[in-house]
């Protein structure tokens, strides 16, 4: 058995972003549009009017103050309310993998090593630009790594989980050195024109190294325990998939973006979180008061504060709990990993922390890392 280390992180970020300002100029301009064109059914009473977002609406539902997008004028665009990414010959790199291999290509130059190193490559995500070919595949054969691939969904919690299945792998011996990349192109699935949810997401790729701790060359991290558990809801759900064009009438579905019941999940899965990192450290024979950080799902502010405060038993100090959601907005599977990649550098031999991801599926998933 061998043991499992992070020795390299990367992010990719994307280089267009829209400031809560900007984004709130554009759905109002949706809103009275839509509203103008529907003022019979509004005065009927057959239709609800839309009501106007505000930039201090989405700062005190969310934390949220940017998000960066793979394309911006889409989103801005009262008449289209959503990305314009023009479809990729198939003989080129599609969206997903050439924003992983960027991240990947960080992650390899700080664990000193290349893409041929590799011998497994996971994507994990939640959501895949298509059903097949893997985009797991097509990134191991942009870097030119060996070994095998595959494409991984477990929504928001999908790179812990990734992580679990590449260092379970690495300590059984099965194979060396792992990817984990998670390309999170969110704006792809939000429903921008909805004001309860559309300045949620942004768009960015993640990738951590994972090898044998024996074989890392520069600081790292060791993986001392990994955790996941899943329990079934819709309060969190997107319809869409393959099924989506069998039946004409389902075009116009809601459902087949981004949606949540907020309420239902702030109360479900909060509980949820802190019972599974309590439960994760108490089995590996950790206390909360041995963790210098907490490296959590970026979805909402004050849910990563109610957490922080269960887990630790008290608020959390400056630095304890690093949010990165004023910038990133949620990525979904890539927020914790953006936070650890971003909030690590200072941590000192011995320190540990936790990196902990959740949302739907239920899914939560904790990893427990201390700095070699």
């Amino acid at each position: 058995m061998y043991q499992p280390a992070i020795t390299g992180h990367g992010v990719f970020t994307p280089s267009q972003s829209i400031s809560n300002d900007e984004l709130v100029v554009a759905f109002n301009a949706y809103a009275d549009r839509w509203n103008a064109a529907h003022q019979a059914e509004i005065d009927a009473g057959e239709a609800e009017a839309i009501g106007h977002s505000s930039s201090e609406f989405i700062f005190n539902a969310s934390g949220i103050e940017r998000r960066y997008v793979m394309n911006k004028s889409g989103v801005l665009d009262p008449d289209r309310m959503h990305p314009q990414l023009p479809a990729r010959a198939d003989d080129t790199p599609g969206i997903m993998a050439e924003m992983g291999v960027d991240a990947a290509n960080k992650a390899l130059e700080m664990a000193g090593l290349s893409g041929g190193d590799i011998d497994l490559v996971i994507c994990a995500a939640s959501n895949h630009e298509r059903a097949y070919p893997a985009i797991a595949i097509e990134i191991q054969n942009l870097l030119g790594a060996g070994g095998f691939a595959f494409d991984m969904n477990v929504a928001c919690s999908s790179a812990t989980f990734g992580i679990q299945a590449a260092a379970d792998m690495v300590r059984s011996g099965s194979v060396r050195r792992a990817l984990v990349i998670c390309p999170e192109i969110c704006s792809g699935h939000l429903e921008w024109r909805d004001r309860d949810c559309h300045f949620i997401f942004g768009d960015v790729a993640t990738a951590v190294v994972i090898q044998r701790d024996e074989e890392a060359t520069g600081p790292h991290f060791t993986i001392q325990a990994t955790s996941c558990a899943t329990k079934f809801s819709n309060n969190i759900r997107n319809n869409h998939g393959f099924l989506r064009n069998a039946h004409d009438q389902m075009e116009d579905r809601r459902d087949m973006q981004f949606m949540q019941n907020g309420r239902r999940v702030f109360k479900e899965v909060l509980p949820m979180v802190s019972t599974h990192i309590l439960t994760h450290l108490a089995d590996t024979g950790w206390e909360a008061s041995d963790l210098r950080r907490l490296w959590l799902h970026q979805a909402n502010k004050t849910m990563n504060d109610f957490i922080g405060k269960k887990v630790l038993g008290r608020v959390p100090e400056e630095g304890e709990q690093p949010n990165i959601l004023q910038d990133y907005a949620n990525t979904s599977s890539a927020g914790s990993i953006i936070a650890f990649s971003q909030n690590s550098e200072d941590m000192q031999p011995g320190d540990r922390g936790v990196i902990c991801s959740f949302g739907a599926g239920y899914s939560v998933g904790s990893v427990l890392v201390e700095r070699a």
